[in-house]
């Protein structure tokens, strides 16, 4: 069984793939997926390097993330520049990830990706588990761990999908508002309820 991990900025999301890796689950993790397509010697970063030039290539030879970042922040056409070379390597790279641990004997398979319904990305796996959170609870979360002012907390909230339409799309919802024994207690009765084994 493959599971795909999901939630909104600041709901937990990053809790819940903890407490299933410390229950033995293989996790493929998309953010460190991201990192890993764009290392040195991998053909989407000689692919980067074509569209954008040498610049963005630092003295050691890994991405200028700041550079890249500055500019396709306000550039729409180079924005879709850099996502056509590394979202194919992301997903590629993902479903290698889950078929090896799959061929290693893994019965079930963590897909932990923040922007699974964003990127419809719900075809690679079998069940969607979110992680959810009140608005308030997410925004006071925001706030406290990034130290961003309500405005723009708000601001990064209101740019992903909503909570409650993640909600829509889940095979089971872990509502992450109280303690951390509270949704602990959640995810293994999901976890039970469906079957999943080592």
């Amino acid at each position: 069984m493959i599971i795909g991990l999901t939630g909104s900025i600041a709901s937990g999301k990053s809790t819940v793939s903890r407490m299933l890796a410390e229950r033995g689950f293989p996790i493929v993790d998309a953010d460190l997926v991201a990192r890993i397509v764009v290392e040195p010697g991998r053909p989407a970063l000689d692919a980067i390097r074509d569209a954008f030039g040498d610049r963005v290539i630092l003295g050691d030879g890994s991405m200028d993330r700041a550079l890249v970042g500055e500019l396709i922040f306000n550039d729409p056409a180079q924005r879709k520049k850099l996502n056509d070379i590394i979202h194919p390597a992301i997903r590629e790279e993902m479903l290698r990830q889950r078929d090896q641990f799959l061929a290693d004997g893994a019965r079930t398979v963590i897909m932990d990706i923040p922007l699974l319904f964003e990127s419809r990305l719900q075809h690679f796996v079998d069940k969607v588990l979110v992680v959810s959170v009140t608005e308030k609870t997410q925004l006071r979360r925001l706030m406290d761990r990034n130290g961003f002012t309500e405005q723009e907390a708000r601001a990064r909230i209101s740019s992903q999908l909503p909570i409650s339409e993640k909600e829509k799309g889940a095979d089971a919802v872990i509502y992450n508002n109280g303690t951390l024994e509270e949704t602990e207690r959640q995810l293994d009765r999901i976890l039970s309820g469906w079957q999943a084994e080592l």
